[in-house]
């Protein structure tokens, strides 16, 4: 018998109580060993891209075979629409101190799905770290205009204190009438550039104010 062989007898004659399968188990992947799913023959370049963009991608993967189509890598990876507001949106030094904690909550943010789940993070925050300050206040509010934004499949918002635009996916959820309503309404204020481009303008004193008209606007396209 060969080596391992004698091992495995040897863990079957040691574990014979009901319930040692897993344990029983645990011994063979000892002996076995647990394989190359993270090692340079299965993965390839794992250390150049990360263990999580590796998920990602196999992930990706795994979903386009199990729905029949071919897996398209070359896509680049989806992030959600792009919010830039053009005001100052993040967590200060002085409100969370330790750097790899506020990676780890910049990393939750960025992966939040729903408005119940922001409002649970903000409190969260509040409740261990203090009243929240405006800039964090403002990183929130732009991860909630960022789903509301993925909902409708507009690609980016940007928005400043005199003008803005609304860059739309080939494939939307608006209304075109709504958009030419607004057109048609308030010409000087809407025009399309091309067919995806929305352009506005507006006076916007301070950065509330920058957030309220985008809201306003997107409340309008989704109404």
């Amino acid at each position: 018998m060969t080596a391992d062989a004698v091992k495995r007898l040897e863990a079957l004659e040691e574990l014979e109580e009901l319930g040692a399968g897993f344990t029983l188990a645990t011994h063979d992947l000892e002996i076995r060993g647990a394989g190359e799913l993270l090692g340079d023959e299965q993965s390839g370049q794992i250390e150049e891209i990360g263990f999580n963009l590796y998920m990602e991608l196999l992930e990706r993967a795994v979903a386009a075979l199990k729905a029949g189509t071919e897996p398209d890598l070359e896509r680049p990876l989806d992030a959600g629409p792009e919010i830039d507001l053009h005001v100052p949106a993040l967590i200060p030094e002085d409100y969370v101190p330790d750097v790899h904690l506020r990676l780890t909550i910049y990393k939750r943010i960025a992966g939040l799905g729903s408005a119940e789940e922001i409002d649970e993070t903000k409190a969260e925050l509040i409740d261990r770290f203090g009243p929240l300050p405006p800039r964090a206040g403002s990183l929130l509010r732009i991860a909630q205009l960022r789903l509301r934004a993925a909902r409708l499949g507009i690609r980016k918002i940007d928005a400043g204190a005199a003008a803005g635009y609304f860059l739309f996916e080939e494939k939307n959820a608006v209304d075109p009438r709504r958009v030419l309503q607004l057109i048609q309404g308030k010409p000087r204020e809407y025009r399309l550039e091309g067919s995806l481009k929305l352009r506005f303008a507006h006076v916007a004193r301070g950065e509330e104010a920058v957030f309220q008209r985008v809201e306003k606007l997107l409340d309008s396209l989704a109404a």
